[in-house]
C-alpha cells in the first residue's frame, strides 16, 4: 500500500530482458538516492508496485512481467527516463495523500498543458475504467502522484492542477501533450462501483 507522496525521483540506468528464466518481461535498473533498499521490498515506480530483485550502491533492479507490460508504459520506457519512486507505507506513517495500491488501472494521454497563476493544469484523456470511478475533487494517482481532480472538462478527460512543489519534486513537470501516464483510480470509487453493480444485479433477479 502507498499514499501517492513521491519520496524520490530516480533515473532508469538500463532496460533489458528479464533475468528470471521462468518469465518473459523486462528488467529495469534504476539509480536511486537510497542506500537501505532490500531485495523483496515493494516499491512504486511511476505508480506501479514492483519488487526489488537486486540492489547495489545507489541502484536497484525490478522485473516487469508481461501482464504489467500490457497495462503500463514500461515496455517502451528508454534508459535515461526519470521515474517517481515511493516506498511502501509502514504502519504508523502519515497518510499524506490517499490510499494507493500501486495497481495501474490504465494508461492515459496528456491532451493539454496550460498555466493558471503559479499552477500547471494537465488535461488527461483517461480510459473508461478510470473515468467511471473519478469525481470532481476526488483523488487520482498520475504516475504514482496523489492528486485532486481539479475538474472534468469533457467526458473521459480529467484535469489535475500541479502546484510548484509537485512540479519540483516529481516528474510531472516534464509532461507535455501526447505523453502517456500511468493512472490509478480512486480506491473508494472502485469499491462503490463494484458494490453498486452487485446491488443492481441483485435487484434484477
Amino acid at each position: 500500500m502507498f499514499t501517492g507522496i513521491v519520496a524520490a525521483v530516480g533515473t532508469v540506468r538500463s532496460v533489458s530482458d528479464s533475468t528470471q528464466a521462468s518469465r518473459a518481461g523486462r528488467r529495469l535498473v534504476i539509480d536511486v538516492p537510497w542506500s537501505d533498499l532490500e531485495p523483496g521490498e515493494s516499491i512504486a515506480v511511476n505508480g506501479a508496485c514492483l519488487t526489488v530483485t537486486e540492489r547495489g550502491d545507489g541502484w536497484f533492479s525490478v522485473d516487469v512481467i508481461e501482464t504489467s507490460l500490457d497495462r503500463t508504459v514500461f515496455g517502451a520506457m528508454p534508459s535515461g527516463c526519470r521515474v517517481n519512486l515511493e516506498r511502501a507505507l509502514r504502519a504508523g506513517d502519515r497518510l499524506g495523500g490517499h490510499l494507493v495500491q500501486g495497481h495501474v488501472d490504465g494508461v492515459g494521454t496528456v491532451e493539454d498543458v496550460s498555466l493558471r497563476g503559479d499552477a500547471r493544469l494537465l488535461n488527461i484523456r483517461v480510459p473508461a475504467e478510470v473515468a467511471s470511478v473519478t469525481i470532481h475533487l476526488g483523488s487520482i494517482a498520475v504516475d504514482g502522484v496523489s492528486l485532486t481532480v481539479n475538474g472534468i472538462p469533457a467526458a473521459g478527460v480529467v484535469q489535475v492542477s500541479l502546484v510548484p512543489f509537485t512540479l519540483e519534486h516529481t516528474t510531472l513537470g516534464d509532461r507535455v501533450a501526447g505523453d502517456r501516464v500511468h493512472l490509478e483510480g480512486d480506491l473508494v470509487g472502485k469499491y462503490v462501483k463494484q458494490l453498486a453493480a452487485a446491488w443492481r444485479a441483485e435487484d434484477r433477479r
